[in-house]
């Protein structure tokens, strides 16, 4: 199993890592860690998949139904709970997000005292996820360190003008995040997510912002991406307190 440990100054007792595509059982299409029980997978695979992962954590995660809204949950209530980020200040409580192209988050505060996970595409990133997720965390933005996970990249990042124009109206520094399509094509943009996520957090206070810069499009043989397969499969972002 090929795994990503992120590369950022989180207290020591914060543990996170990334899942790669490489080192499960799936096949064919899902080749072969695929996290997603909802992507046509077979379940066995899948459930092999978890399995392997969950000898890596603490716990089982905190698997949540993502469906591209602002919603922050804190886990230890609903299982398997509607919403695209979990927080938690109980040690060995694993938040997690699937991802294969959207933007996953990891969160924490410099004192070690609260984790968060966030899963952002551009519906979430344009309504407020991160915002959402860092006021769920009830600490201080300049308290708060973030990694920025694999996402796809800016040179592979097709958007219509609907996409440029929601962020633009919201924050106008958010133009600096499309640049025209190379191919001339009318109304297409490429809009880079990393600068998107910073630019939005920089807003509320929050400038401790680490990772970036992978791209789940061109990067075939590590990650899964939706944009470059249609069905495919998904990799997993956790986080938790030793």
């Amino acid at each position: 199993m090929k795994l990503i440990v992120p590369d950022w100054p989180a207290p020591a007792r914060v543990k996170s890592l990334m899942t790669t595509r490489v080192g499960g059982v799936s096949e064919t299409s899902w080749a072969s860690l695929n996290l997603g029980d909802h992507v046509g997978d077979d379940p066995a695979r899948v459930a092999a998949n978890r399995a392997r992962l969950r000898r890596h954590l603490p716990s089982e995660p905190g698997w949540l139904r993502q469906v591209h809204s602002a919603r922050a949950v804190e886990l230890g209530g609903e299982p398997h709970p509607e919403a695209d980020a979990a927080f938690t200040r109980d040690a060995g409580q694993v938040c997690a997000v699937l991802t294969a192209d959207c933007l996953p988050a990891l969160f924490c505060d410099r004192s070690g005292s609260v984790v968060a996970a966030a899963h952002a595409g551009w519906r979430g990133l344009a309504g407020g996820v991160l915002e959402t997720t860092v006021a769920a965390m009830q600490v201080a933005p300049g308290d708060v360190l973030v990694w920025l996970g694999a996402a796809i990249g800016p040179q592979a990042f097709e958007v219509g003008d609907d996409v440029r124009e929601t962020f633009v109206a919201q924050h106008p520094d958010a133009a600096a995040a499309f640049r025209p399509h190379p191919d001339a094509r009318p109304g297409k943009w490429l809009a880079d997510i990393y600068r998107l996520a910073r630019i939005r957090l920089d807003r509320i206070g929050v400038r401790a912002v680490h990772g970036g810069g992978r791209c789940t499009f061109n990067e075939s043989d590590v990650f899964f991406s939706y944009r470059r397969d249609g069905v495919t499969g998904r990799m997993a972002s956790l986080i938790w307190l030793a």
